[in-house]
């Protein structure tokens, strides 16, 4: 089986040094859609065709295993998600931080392959569906960003602070807390849609292979009219 090592950090930081063989997938152009249309959220899903495209340009075949890296950042998951989404299970991540072998410079060009997406129906949810559920006990939403931010105390990126009404605070940084995913229909989101994927992760490598993943996030959320929003601990 042929291993696609993919380097999820900016394409600066990429030819700075990375790992020998890696190619970049530069989060802000080829892990995140158009970016003009904010109601979408910060960082809105690619189309399926370009992003199947950005895959074989990578050289990720249908029969490759994509290994994917960041620096803790939560773009590795995002990409191992946006695998899965395209109906490729072939995949991992890992954090860079713990990597100690040898770096290279180049620009790493990989042959280009041929990726047929498939595109899952039943991992991703939208804004209108969570607004119509938010006093149904049998969906649980997961919030990926720090207390901080979950409680509403700051919020360094979107124009209002807070959380969806009911969210439990499940830290992408810290391990799943005990009873996290006990809930009958679980959904995962953050600021934009990225750490998200890494609560998700954790989720279906646990067993809950039916987590939604809510794509616009908070990002969205806070810029709609008249959606509820949520502050305190």
């Amino acid at each position: 089986m042929t291993i696609r090592l993919v380097d999820c950090r900016p394409r600066a930081t990429f030819l700075a040094g990375h790992i020998p063989g890696a190619i970049n997938l530069d989060p802000e152009t080829d892990l995140t859609g158009e970016i003009g249309d904010i109601s979408r959220g910060r960082h809105p899903l690619p189309e399926t065709d370009a992003l199947a495209a950005t895959f074989g340009r990578a050289g990720i075949a249908n029969d490759t295993f994509g290994l994917a890296y960041d620096d803790g950042s939560g773009w590795a998951a995002r990409c191992w998600w946006l695998l899965r989404h395209l109906g490729h299970d072939r995949a991992g991540t890992f954090d860079v931080r713990s990597y100690t072998g040898p770096h290279e410079t180049d620009d790493t060009r990989a042959e280009p392959a041929e990726f047929v997406a498939r595109e899952r129906a039943d991992d991703t949810i939208e804004a209108e569906e969570i607004l119509a559920r938010l006093n149904d006990p049998k969906l649980v939403l997961l919030d990926a960003r720090s207390p901080e931010r979950w409680r509403g105390d700051a919020e360094p990126l979107d124009p209002v602070a807070g959380r969806i009404p009911g969210a439990r605070n499940v830290f992408f940084e810290q391990p799943l807390p005990a009873g996290a995913l006990d809930a009958l229909e679980l959904v995962t989101y953050c600021g934009s849609g990225v750490t998200a994927a890494v609560v998700a992760q954790r989720a279906i490598l646990a067993g809950r292979n039916d987590i939604r993943l809510y794509a616009g996030s908070f990002s969205e959320w806070c810029r709609r009219d008249n959606f509820p929003i949520e502050k305190g601990a």
